[in-house]
C-alpha cells in the first residue's frame, strides 16, 4: 500500500508544469564539452522541481554523472547513454545526453581527480544502475504542494513533520556518496585545532570530516570550492570582438515572443544623457 501511494505521489510531482529554459544550440556545446567524473546540474521543471527549488533556494534541482560512452551501457534510440542519474520513478537509470536538450545546465568538474579514482566514482553509478528509489520522503515534498491551509510562508515548518528531511529524495545523494568511497570532497565538514609546540607558537591545523550523503542538494556541487564550474561557450573559444551582434536596437524579454526596438537614444525627443 505505501509503496503504491508513494508511486502515485511521485507520478504528481514528476509531471511538467513549464517549458524548459535553455536552448538546443547551447546543447551541442554542452555534449562536447562534458568529460566523464562531470557533474550535470540541472534546472528542471516539473512539481519536484519547483519544491526542490523552494527547499534549497537554488534553481539546479537536479543532478547527474557524466560517465562517457561505455560498452555496459546501451544505446537509446541512436544516442549513447552517457549519464547516470536517480529517477524518483524509475531509479537509477542511464540517459543519453539529448535527455536534456533545452534545459538550463551546470557542469561541474571534479579538480584533480585521479584517473583510478574517477573510474572508481563511475564504477559505484554502474554497479547501482536498476536500484529502486527511495519513496518515503516524497510525502514531503508534496505537503509543499498540494493545497493545504497553511500559508506558504510557513509551509517550510510543516515540512518538519514526517521524516524531517525532505531531501534526502533528491537525486545528489546517490552521486554524492559515489565521490564520497574515493573520500573526494564535496562540502567537507571542517574543524580547526591548534596544536602546541615546544619553542613555537601555537599553530591551527585543518581537520575535514565528510558530510553524510543524505544532506547534500545539487547546488552544493555548484558552490563547492573542489569543483569547477566549466561554462562550455567559454571552453571552446569565446571572443567577445566577434560576437554576432544583430544590428538594431534593445530587446525586452519577457513576453512570448521579444520585441525589437529602437534604442532609447534613437527616439525623438530623448536626450543623449538617458540611460
Amino acid at each position: 500500500m505505501f509503496h503504491f501511494v508513494g508511486r502515485s505521489i511521485a507520478r504528481y510531482l514528476s509531471k511538467p508544469i513549464c517549458n524548459p529554459g535553455g536552448s538546443v544550440a547551447d546543447a551541442r556545446l554542452v555534449a562536447n564539452t562534458l568529460a566523464p567524473g562531470d557533474v550535470l546540474l540541472v534546472e528542471g521543471n516539473t512539481r519536484m522541481s519547483a519544491a526542490i527549488k523552494y527547499l534549497t533556494q537554488s534553481m539546479w534541482t537536479h543532478a547527474a554523472l557524466f560517465v562517457g560512452p561505455r560498452p555496459e551501457l546501451k544505446f537509446i534510440y541512436d544516442d549513447p547513454a552517457m549519464l547516470i542519474e536517480a529517477d524518483v520513478l524509475e531509479g537509477v537509470r542511464a540517459v543519453s545526453v539529448a535527455r536534456y536538450r533545452g534545459f538550463r545546465v551546470r557542469i561541474c568538474r571534479p579538480v584533480n581527480l585521479t584517473a583510478s579514482d574517477r573510474e572508481r566514482v563511475i564504477q559505484y553509478l554502474i554497479q547501482r544502475l536498476g536500484y529502486q528509489y527511495d519513496l518515503k520522503n516524497v510525502f514531503d515534498l508534496a505537503r509543499y504542494l498540494l493545497p493545504t491551509p497553511v500559508p506558504v510562508r510557513l509551509r517550510r515548518r510543516v515540512l518538519t513533520i514526517g521524516s524531517g528531511d525532505p531531501t534526502r529524495a533528491i537525486c545528489s545523494t546517490l552521486i554524492a556518496q559515489a565521490f564520497g568511497a574515493v573520500r573526494y570532497p564535496i562540502l567537507p565538514i571542517i574543524s580547526r585545532r591548534h596544536d602546541a609546540d615546544s619553542g613555537q607558537e601555537d599553530q591551527e591545523r585543518e581537520l575535514w570530516r565528510i558530510r553524510h550523503y543524505s544532506l547534500y542538494v545539487p547546488r552544493d556541487f555548484d558552490v563547492s570550492p573542489f569543483f569547477e564550474v566549466v561554462k562550455p561557450r567559454i571552453t571552446a573559444g569565446f571572443d567577445y570582438q566577434s560576437a554576432p551582434w544583430s544590428a538594431g536596437g534593445t530587446v525586452i524579454l519577457g513576453d512570448s515572443s521579444p520585441t525589437e526596438i529602437r534604442s532609447l537614444g534613437r527616439k525623438k525627443g530623448a536626450s543623449s544623457g538617458d540611460s
